[in-house]
């Protein structure tokens, strides 16, 4: 059976240059960046959950395509990734999902966020092409490393198309450089190495770079891997200008069969609830 791809045609897709990826914009501090395993239950749930996230105040919403070997995710995201595996989930349905996402959400940023090997398959030029239709604003390789990433940023930059890349706090200063001067839209700070999941306590290392980052960078900085509760947003708040949160939403949606996109509103309600006090003290 053919698959079909999302086109222009009745969807807004977003004009600009890279200096102006509106969509991306973090309009609050810390703005929220909520990952979403695509397929997990369903599609049209998945779909459901995004925009229920989108209500409950995520200012960017990372699409994760499912992959059979998610090397850089923990058991939280492998079990969602078999579960949207199991009934055939592929990067071009995530595609079509996120231009149906678009027609309802014009001013929420959308990012792909898949490892090569689907992107390859689809073919690279393909794949922007798909994306920038569909009104994705970016795109996160998370198996892609800067120093490889050329024939892509060049696709990327020819459908105005946003690369971000992840900098993780083992990484020298002059690779930092590089992470910085090749993403558009944000910087992905890993909080710590390893695979995501979440954590009880932030390492001190996620602090410190951030700070590193904003020495080679005026792009805004977005922690993530393993922030669960609204402690853990406050602070990273205190120094980061957005926080990603991904296998608290995920364990979330596998928990709640039956009520995923009402569980999922409820939990991110619960740990943006800081932002007004943040905003405060921030002044």
């Amino acid at each position: 059976m053919s698959q079909k791809f999302p086109t222009t045609k009745g969807t807004k897709v977003h004009e600009g240059n890279h200096k102006d990826l509106m969509p991306l914009t973090f309009y609050k501090k810390p703005a929220l960046v909520a990952y979403v395993t695509c397929g997990d239950p369903d599609l049209a749930t998945t779909r459901e959950i995004v925009l229920a996230a989108i209500e409950a105040g995520a200012d960017v919403i990372e699409l994760g395509v499912p992959f059979s070997d998610p090397v850089a995710d923990g058991p939280v995201i492998q079990r969602a990734s078999e579960r949207a595996l199991k009934h055939g989930t592929s990067l071009a349905q995530v595609l079509t999902l996120a231009a149906e996402i678009r027609q309802q959400a014009q001013s929420t940023g959308l990012i792909i966020f898949s490892y090569l090997n689907p992107i390859l398959r689809m073919g690279m030029e393909k794949f922007c092409k798909v994306a920038r239709a569909a009104g994705v604003d970016g795109a996160l390789v998370t198996d892609l490393p800067v120093e490889e990433a050329g024939e892509y940023l060049s696709a990327m930059r020819k459908y105005d198309l946003a690369p971000v890349f992840l900098a993780a706090p083992t990484s020298p200063d002059e690779r930092l450089r590089r992470v910085a001067e090749a993403s558009r839209g944000f910087v992905y700070a890993v909080s710590r190495t390893g695979v995501t999941g979440q954590r009880q306590q932030l390492a001190e290392d996620a602090r410190k770079l951030v700070k590193r980052l904003r020495r080679v960078t005026k792009l805004p900085v977005a922690l993530g891997f393993g922030i669960s509760t609204a402690a853990q947003f406050a602070e990273v708040g205190e120094f980061a200008d957005a926080v990603v949160v991904g296998s608290a939403i995920v364990e979330t949606v596998e928990r709640n069969g039956g009520r995923e996109a009402a569980a999922v509103g409820e939990f991110i309600r619960g740990l943006t609830a800081v932002i007004p006090q943040l905003s405060v003290t921030a002044r």
